[in-house]
C-alpha cells in the first residue's frame, strides 16, 4: 500500500499524492534516517539542487510541507531536501562546493 513518508499513513492503491499534505506517496518507508541538508521556497531551486546531488550519487528526497492555514496570499512553504544520515556531511559539502562555483569558474 502507498504509504506517505511525512505523515506516515498508509492509502489505498492508485491514491499517489498525500491529501493532507500533498507530499507524493511511496510504496513502502526507508529505514534510514534522514537529514536536512538545503531548504528554499522554490520548487525548482530544491529539484536542481537534488539533481546535481544525485549526479554525485548522492540519494536525495524532497519534501514540501505546505500550510494551506497560513493567512496570506502565495505560496510560502519551505521545501526540504533530505539525505540519509551517513551522506549528509558529504552532501553538504557538494552543496557548499557547488554554491561557492561562479559562473567564471564553469567551462
Amino acid at each position: 500500500m502507498p504509504v506517505c513518508p511525512n505523515c506516515l499513513y498508509e492509502y489505498k492503491e492508485g491514491i499517489k499524492v498525500c491529501p493532507d499534505c500533498g507530499t507524493p506517496l511511496v510504496k513502502e518507508l526507508i529505514d534510514h534516517d534522514w537529514v536536512v541538508v538545503y531548504t528554499s521556497d522554490q520548487q525548482y531551486d530544491v529539484q536542481m539542487m537534488k539533481d546535481a546531488l544525485e549526479s554525485a550519487e548522492i540519494e536525495a528526497t524532497v519534501l514540501s510541507q505546505k500550510d494551506s492555514s497560513f493567512p496570506v496570499p502565495g505560496d510560502l512553504a519551505v521545501i526540504k531536501l533530505l539525505v540519509k544520515s551517513e551522506d549528509a556531511s558529504s552532501a553538504l559539502k557538494f552543496i557548499n562546493e557547488l554554491k561557492n562555483t561562479g559562473p567564471e569558474d564553469e567551462g
